[in-house]
């Protein structure tokens, strides 16, 4: 461990730490918006918000690098408009991981939203409390385990993450070189050592996850 290079770690938690702010900022209002909307359009958004459930990441990445890339028309206007470059960056690295880790915030905390009473974000309104006042004070109190359960899956799933980093980042040190591709090297260079602590470190944070995840679930379900 004292040879060990420890950026790919801080780049990673650090990755990690700045979706999940974004995913709290921008999942929890759409959480709410599926658990209580009557659109037409919300079957058409729940399915959006699940796919990378189920999409391969390699396949959100590739997407993802033609969309951002210079040589196509999105890139090339952030580019010429803003001096932006998303590609091989570590801000295309946090667009990509917001939208792979998306449902692991929004799917826990809609559920949990939806099977709140319509009676208390009714009385909160007679209160004159706003939409999102009531959100904020009223609703998610009520679900912190699913809230806290979102936040920790949300983390571990983006600390985690390799086909779309290596897709939309690559494999620059310093910059888009995560754990998990840190790996992926040491293994390709034959450094065993190396690989384990990388590996070990993950693999601990991993079930330390898992252990907390459940350990929420079965005060949730005593609350009950």
């Amino acid at each position: 461990m004292s040879g060990l290079d420890l950026a790919p770690l801080w780049l990673t938690f650090r990755l990690a730490a700045t979706t999940t702010l974004l995913l709290l900022l921008l999942g929890l209002p759409l959480a709410a918006w599926l658990a209580h909307s009557r659109s037409r359009l919300r079957p058409l958004v729940d399915t959006l918000v699940a796919m990378p459930l189920v999409l391969p990441p390699s396949v959100l990445g590739f997407y993802l690098l033609l969309v951002l890339s210079p040589a196509n028309a999105p890139g090339a206007w952030l580019r010429e408009a803003f001096g932006v470059n998303l590609v091989f960056s570590f801000a295309g690295l946090v667009i990509g991981s917001v939208l792979f880790s998306l449902p692991f915030m929004v799917q826990p905390v809609a559920a949990a939203l939806s099977g709140l009473p319509p009676s208390l974000r009714e009385a909160a309104w007679t209160m004159g409390k706003s939409r999102l006042s009531t959100l904020l004070r009223v609703e998610l109190p009520c679900v912190r385990p699913a809230l806290v359960a979102g936040v920790v899956m949300s983390f571990a799933h983006t600390v985690g993450e390799f086909g779309l980093v290596l897709m939309i980042g690559g494999n620059i040190p310093g910059v888009t070189r995560v754990a998990s591709i840190a790996v992926y090297n040491e293994v390709e260079a034959l450094n065993y050592p190396a690989a384990h602590a990388y590996a070990a470190i993950l693999c601990a944070f991993s079930f330390a996850v898992v252990l907390l995840v459940n350990l929420l679930r079965r005060r949730a379900e005593r609350i009950a």
